[in-house]
């Protein structure tokens, strides 16, 4: 069984702001840096992204995958890699929870397979990287709306 990496954050907003922003892929590329493009291939009887194309450029490692969601409840969304060139798995999920009345604790879980041979502290490390990168740019991407008073159609969702 392969081990998960997990972080958490405390974001200045409420769950449905945090989970806004997550269900926005087309706004990825502006504050996740990893992702270059996102599209949604396929979207469930409620409008919410099914099926996600992401091209990725995270430096050495450069991939197009197709993610497949599912919307868990209110608070907590999960995802398993359909597709991809470099990864043979990817499980990930953000849970949120309310802390406050407008702050919400976010905690990303992430298991990363490879299909090039790596040492298991080196991925969990690369792993942890990019939870905290994903996080951090939550966090701001969040914050920033929240701060500004608009979310550039966000709320359509």
């Amino acid at each position: 069984m392969a081990e998960h990496t997990s972080s958490s954050i405390t974001i200045e907003a409420a769950p449905a702001d945090v989970m806004g922003v997550i269900a926005d892929f087309a706004r990825y590329p502006d504050w996740t840096g990893e992702v270059k493009e996102a599209e949604v291939l396929k979207v469930d009887d409620q409008g919410r992204a099914e099926q996600v194309r992401l091209v990725m450029d995270a430096g050495a490692i450069k991939d197009d995958q197709t993610l497949a969601y599912t919307w868990v409840s209110d608070h907590e969304v999960s995802w398993t890699l359909v597709k991809s060139q470099m990864l043979r798995s990817l499980d990930g999920t953000y849970l949120l929870k309310p802390t406050g009345p407008r702050t919400t604790e976010v905690t990303y879980r992430l298991t990363v397979d490879v299909k090039i041979p790596m040492l298991g502290m080196i991925k969990r490390k690369a792993e942890k990287v990019i939870i905290d990168r994903a996080l951090a740019g939550l966090k701001k991407r969040v914050e920033s709306i929240g701060s500004s008073g608009s979310a550039d159609g966000a709320s359509d969702g």
